[in-house]
């Protein structure tokens, strides 16, 4: 009967192997495990002895010149490197998170300044103002991209090599790999080695036959992961770099039944790459249809959105057909490389100004701008042309603008909303009158109204105090001096803010990190193994099968892996039963040796006990 117990997996430390000098035993059979390039200690000179004279220096130097450029380039490309540039490119953006930058805030980088004499200097000169367009974090970047490039195509190529290639011939001497097995076997040597084809091409291990042995490597997609993982990685670069360089971000306030086209005009603010021109925004136009906001009207969480969406009508190009949908919160409108998010809501109520003769000068829905969660708003109603007074001058027109939607009541002390919906809405303005100051060249935001200015006087009464009034829905108030007056109109429009951000290479983006995630994966998770079957006929005619195995680095998984590979071998060549068992109770006379016994057993030695199967530390 066959034993299975005979098979003996042997494991060894694979330093130790090493340190006996196994390299050189095992050949070409230990070697390309894996690409990873070699590194190299710093060497003292490459020039070597020079010669005398004029050339010996050249041809010195040229040396010198071109060992150390190889030395520094192999550095480079060293993975060790490309970790330390890793780390510091993440340790460099860390001031881009904390100090402001210019690209997207000026102004704060501007009271920053203001505030810190000395240290805004300084944090200007080292460009800590714009980190992620600075020479130093540029340097960085690119040092990465060139270390990970110059690191991919020599491991690819050697690869694409090893792909194409078939698995190395097996040692001389299977016994001195980490995970060994051997047994002998009554089966014809190329019966082993077809049964060991068939058992290492169901695991499916790359095999063939080499010689007197099976050769037979598994694992490639260790490899194949590290070399996506680091492709991935120059995507990202890639795509990063192209998006910061090609990327607009800019916001729109509009009120429903006005429209927007995407045209660098018609933002209220707008940032951009470096790169960017205006022929880079995608063609596209809006229109604000209707803002739906419902709210929570009870419990601790009073007040929060439950509806939250902008209905609009869009096209495409300057002759696309008209297309209902949908923004919402985290919902955005994708045309392309564009998207169009939802950002925030407010109310802009109509009103109404009237000259001293009744005219109508001005009638228009004013967006104010909230301050609170409850969308208490203030703003700015200005009558820049069209507006005479009394005495027949023309005058510009100013009416600072307080709006809750919800006001508390007359003797509450409190102007501020109680709720963000349009349950008791209250217009409070006040009225000035003069030079507004918009002719004189200097920008002025248009939710704001400065009452200080040289040319603007306000609107008195009889008391001598500023006319105000707080108005609801269709109510006026009268100017003094037969100016005119301002109606408060029963229409109130809501207005929704729109940002526009167009970032190319966000697809590469993810799909580069997707990428790495699984790479990495597989290059941690995946051990790249070689293992040979040899069948050889022993001095008495006896198959000896010898399997041996060999892993990038030590680990338990190959002993285990070849003693796997051994039963399943074992079942189609089992080792040779002894004859003179089945005939030693009938023939007294038999021989006192067996076909099996040693040749170099002394004769009165005891026989060898099977080893147990399984993995065991030399």
């Amino acid at each position: 009967m066959s034993d299975t117990r005979s098979t003996d997996v042997h494991s060894e430390e694979a330093p130790e192997i090493l340190a006996q000098g196994s390299e050189a035993d095992l050949g070409e059979a230990g070697s390309q495990l894996s690409t990873a390039p070699v590194e190299t200690a710093v060497p003292g000179s490459f020039g070597g002895s020079r010669a005398p004279g004029a050339k010996g220096w050249i041809t010195w130097t040229a040396r010198e010149i071109i060992g150390w450029t190889r030395w520094f380039w192999r550095q480079l490309t060293s993975m060790r490197v490309a970790l330390i540039l890793l780390f510091l490119l993440s340790l460099a953006a860390v001031p881009g998170s904390l100090i402001p930058q210019t690209g997207q805030n000026a102004l704060k980088v501007q009271d920053f300044k203001d505030s810190h004499k000395t240290l805004g200097e300084i944090y200007d000169k080292l460009g800590l103002f714009h980190v992620y367009s600075s020479v130093w974090f540029s340097a960085i970047y690119i040092l990465l991209f060139i270390s990970l490039i110059g690191c991919i195509v020599p491991r690819t190529l050697q690869f694409t090599g090893q792909l194409r290639g078939r698995p190395p011939a097996a040692p001389k001497r299977l016994t001195r790999l980490p995970a060994y097995a051997t047994w002998r076997t009554d089966a014809d040597p190329e019966q082993v080695r077809e049964a060991a084809l068939a058992v290492l091409g169901r695991r499916r291990f790359r095999a063939h036959v080499a010689g007197d042995a099976v050769a037979a490597e598994k694992g490639y997609l260790r490899e194949a992961g590290n070399l996506v993982f680091h492709i991935a990685l120059v995507v990202m670069l890639v795509a990063f770099a192209w998006g910061q360089l090609y990327k607009t971000e800019g916001n729109k306030l509009i009120v429903e039944g006005d429209g927007f086209s995407n045209t660098l005009t018609q933002y209220d603010d707008f940032k951009s790459g470096n790169l960017f021109s205006d022929d880079n925004l995608v063609p596209f136009s809006f229109t604000l249809d209707k803002f739906t906001g419902t709210y929570e009207r009870n419990g601790p969480n009073k007040g929060t959105p439950r509806t939250y969406q902008a209905n609009i009508t869009y096209s495409v190009g300057a002759y696309g057909k008209d297309k209902k949908t949908t923004i919402k919160v985290n919902e955005p409108l994708v045309i392309g490389d564009a998207k169009v998010y939802l950002v925030s809501h407010g109310y802009a109520p109509v009103v109404t100004v009237r000259d001293g003769k009744g005219n109508v000068v001005f009638h228009d829905a004013v967006p104010l701008l909230p301050i609170d969660s409850n969308v208490t708003s203030q703003g700015a109603i200005k009558v820049l042309d069209g507006y005479k007074n009394a005495e027949g001058q023309s005058e510009q027109l100013g009416f600072p603008a307080f709006f809750v939607p919800t006001f508390a009541g007359a003797g509450q002390g409190t102007m501020f909303s109680q709720f963000p919906a349009l349950d008791y809405p209250v217009l409070a303005v006040s009225a000035y009158h003069g030079d507004l100051g918009v002719n004189a060249g200097i920008p002025q935001n248009v939710y704001q109204l400065d009452t200080k200015a040289r040319g603007l006087k306000p609107f008195k009464d009889a008391k001598g105090d500023i006319v105000k009034a707080r108005l609801l829905p269709g109510e006026t108030m009268k100017l003094p001096g037969g100016n005119g007056s301002i109606t408060f109109d029963k229409e109130i429009k809501s207005w929704a803010g729109f940002q526009v951000v167009q970032q190319p290479g966000t697809g590469w983006a993810l799909g580069g990190a997707i990428a790495a995630i699984f790479g990495l994966a597989a290059s941690l998770f995946i051990q790249r193994r070689r293992v040979w079957v040899r069948a050889t006929t022993g001095a008495d005619g006896v198959t000896v099968v010898e399997m041996a195995g060999l892993g990038r680095s030590e680990s338990a998984k190959v002993p285990e892996e070849l003693g796997d590979l051994a039963a399943l071998v074992h079942e189609q060549a089992p080792t040779k039963t002894d004859e003179n068992d089945e005939t030693a109770e009938s023939d007294e006379s038999a021989d006192d040796t067996t076909p099996d016994a040693d040749p170099e057993q002394e004769p009165d030695a005891a026989t060898p006990v099977p080893a147990a199967e399984g993995a065991q530390k030399k």
